[in-house]
C-alpha cells in the first residue's frame, strides 16, 4: 500500500512521521539528534530509504547525517565540512592556505536520478555537491565567485543559500536563491550562474530593481513545467513563465504579500499556496488566523484555507523550508509552525488537522511519497 514519510526538521532535533494511503494514523519517530538545530531534512527521490540532515550546532559545528532506512537509524557521514576544535566554526578547505569558514548548511537537495549525489546550500552563500552519499563535497565555487558577489548583504536570517532546485528536463538546469542577494539560475551544471531577478522590486534597497540584492525568501517550481517559477519575496508573491528571465507579480487578493513559504500542488501546476505573514516586523498570521491561501489560477486570485487551523489568539510563523506536498493521488499538503504544530490536509488544503503538536519550532517539512 502507498503511504508517505514527513520529515520535520526543528529547533531542537528530527522527527519522521510515517502514515500509509489513508493519511489517518500516524507513526512518530524521534527525536532524532536531540538538543541539535536540524534545519533540514530531505529524501531522495529515487531511493525511498535515503535520507540526509543537516545537523548544526553553534558548539559543535557542522554535521551531515544519512540515513538507508527511512530514517530509523543515522550515521555522520561527511568529512570535508569540518570542525576544527574553535567553537561555533566551520571550516572549509578548499586548498588554499586560509579556510573559508560557513555557518551552516540551510538546505539539502538530492539528486533526481542518483542516490548518491546530494546538494547542500550554505550561510554565507554558497553551493556544494557531493557524489558518494554525503562523504565528501566540492564547491560549485562558480556562484560564490561570481561578479556580483560584493553587492549580496545578508538578510535578517544571514546571507542563506535556501533554495535549490533542479530541472528534470535539463539536467545542466539548477536553480538557486539566496537572502538577500535573489534568484540565480546555471545552465552548466552549476559552472557559471546568471541574476535572474529582472521584474522583482524591493524598496528597501537602494535601487529598487537592481539585478542583484532582492531578499527572496523560497521559490517553488512544478516538475512537469520546469519553465515555470514561483517565488514568494520578502515582499511580493512572483511568477515567471520564461525560466527566471522576467518575473511579474501575483500577489493579487492576497490579505497581506509578505511570507516565507510557498509550494505547488502536485497534480495540479496552477495551484499554488502561501502561508501570509502579516509583516516583516510581525511574523505571526493576519489578525492571529492560521490561514494557508490557495490560488488555483497561478497567482492573482486567492481563496483562503482556514477550516481545522486556529482562527484565534495564534501567532506563530511558518518558515521559507516549513511547507510540501505529497505525490499521493489525493495530493496532501503539509506545513510546520514555530509554535511546533504540524498540520496535514489529504484534500488539497480544503480541510486540515494535526499531525503532532507542540514539537520544538519547526524549521523544515519534506515528504517522501512511498509505494
Amino acid at each position: 500500500m502507498s503511504g508517505v514519510r514527513v520529515l520535520v526538521g526543528t529547533h531542537k532535533g528530527a522527527f519522521v512521521l510515517t502514515a500509509d494511503g489513508k493519511r489517518e494514523k500516524w507513526d512518530v519517530s524521534g527525536p532524532h539528534f536531540a538538543g541539535w538545530d536540524i534545519y533540514h531534512l530531505k529524501g531522495s527521490p529515487v531511493d525511498p530509504n535515503r535520507i540526509y540532515a543537516s545537523q548544526t550546532s553553534g558548539w559543535f559545528g557542522q554535521v551531515i547525517q544519512r540515513s538507508d532506512d527511512g530514517g530509523k537509524s543515522w550515521q555522520p557521514v561527511d568529512n570535508k565540512f569540518q570542525y576544527d576544535g574553535v567553537p561555533g566554526t566551520h571550516q572549509w578547505y578548499d586548498g588554499t592556505a586560509h579556510p573559508w569558514e560557513f555557518k551552516r548548511v540551510w538546505h539539502l537537495e538530492p539528486s533526481l536520478t542518483d542516490p548518491d549525489t546530494v546538494y547542500a546550500g550554505v550561510e554565507d552563500a554558497a553551493l556544494f555537491k557531493s557524489t558518494d552519499g554525503g562523504k565528501s563535497w566540492s564547491e560549485l565555487s562558480g556562484l560564490r565567485g561570481h561578479g556580483t558577489g560584493p553587492q549580496w548583504q545578508p538578510g535578517a536570517g544571514g546571507m542563506c543559500l535556501h533554495t535549490i532546485i533542479l530541472d528534470p528536463a535539463d539536467p545542466e538546469r539548477i536553480y538557486i536563491a539566496i537572502s538577500a542577494a535573489g534568484a540565480f539560475r546555471s545552465d552548466d551544471a552549476g559552472q557559471s550562474w546568471k541574476p535572474i531577478n529582472r521584474g522583482l522590486h524591493s524598496q528597501y534597497i537602494p535601487n529598487p530593481t537592481a539585478e542583484v540584492g532582492h531578499c527572496v525568501h523560497h521559490v517553488a517550481m512544478h516538475p512537469s513545467r520546469p519553465g515555470v517559477l514561483f517565488m514568494q519575496k520578502h515582499w511580493d508573491v512572483m511568477r515567471s513563465d520564461d525560466a527566471g528571465d522576467n518575473w511579474r507579480e501575483v500577489s493579487g487578493n492576497l490579505p497581506t504579500d509578505f511570507g516565507f513559504a510557498i509550494d505547488v500542488h502536485a497534480h495540479e501546476p496552477e495551484t499554488l499556496y502561501v502561508v501570509p505573514i502579516k509583516s516583516d516586523s510581525e511574523h505571526y498570521p493576519p489578525e492571529g488566523k492560521l490561514r494557508v491561501y490557495r490560488s488555483r489560477s497561478g497567482g492573482d486570485e486567492w481563496e483562503p484555507l482556514s477550516k481545522g487551523l486556529p482562527q484565534e489568539n495564534c501567532y506563530v510563523n511558518v518558515l521559507r523550508d516549513a511547507m510540501a506536498v505529497d505525490r499521493l493521488e489525493d495530493c496532501g499538503v503539509y506545513f510546520g509552525t514555530t509554535g511546533g504544530q504540524v498540520y496535514a490536509s489529504t484534500n488539497g488544503g480544503d480541510e486540515w488537522a494535526p499531525i503532532v503538536r507542540d514539537l520544538p519550532a519547526v524549521l523544515s517539512v519534506e515528504v517522501q511519497t512511498l509505494a
